[in-house]
């Protein structure tokens, strides 16, 4: 099923051997919390992989991921954006590029890099001179109505992550119609409903990065 998503040869970033991936999102959204929780199912699959966080002025997420023995401190590297999170990947991805350009310097092999943005709203959006693929994560407890707003983010991502799943009856949300909503407005571009707690959809979304830019399926 998502052959559709592959990411060509001519798209893909020039001079970069590592699959490159965005994950963005409102703050609080489960960005940090997916990465965690596909961490060992990528270790599982023998993906070849690093992560390179986004945050204000500090280094708050890859120090959690740093801590969580997950995965080797070393292959986390961290950016401060100084300035809104959505400036250092989409406007001037420079310090980001950079973040990747050195994980694969210090780690020949490397097949999959994730880029973690900073929390942000809805507008937020990656540069594919950045990223070759990214995902975008909403939460049911934003409110049932977010995929009716249209976002920029929610809507040109190659995959929409709806996340904590497990909340909906618990903030008043319609689940069914939450995801219904979110198909019909993206069309064809998937969507995954997630519980990262328990771990539901986790598998789906390496299914789908596999796809789309490791070529795997």
């Amino acid at each position: 099923m998502f052959h559709a998503l592959r990411v060509s040869d001519n798209e893909a970033r020039d001079g970069a051997s590592a699959a490159r991936v965005g994950i963005g999102g409102p703050v609080g959204s489960g960005k940090t919390a997916l990465i965690e929780a596909l961490i060992p199912v990528l270790q599982r699959r023998n993906i070849d992989f690093a992560v390179v966080t986004n945050d204000l002025v500090t280094k708050e997420d890859a120090e959690r991921l740093r801590r969580s023995g997950l995965i080797d401190p070393a292959r986390v590297s961290a950016v401060e954006a100084g300035a809104c999170p959505h400036t250092v990947i989409r406007e001037d991805p420079t310090l980001n590029i950079a973040a990747g350009d050195e994980l694969e310097a210090r780690f020949p092999g490397l097949e999959l890099i994730l880029f973690e943005s900073g929390g942000d709203n809805l507008a937020s959006t990656f540069s594919l001179d950045l990223v070759d693929w990214w995902i975008f994560v909403i939460d049911v407890a934003g409110g049932d109505d977010i995929p009716r707003k249209r976002g920029p983010g929610l809507l040109r991502c190659d995959l929409l992550v709806v996340n904590k799943v497990d909340l909906a009856p618990h903030v008043g949300v319609d689940l069914d119609r939450m995801l219904a909503d979110a198909r019909q407005v993206r069309g064809t571009k998937p969507v995954i409903p997630t519980n990262l707690k328990s771990g539901v959809g986790v598998e789906a979304v390496v299914d789908a990065i596999s796809a789309a830019v490791l070529f795997r399926v």
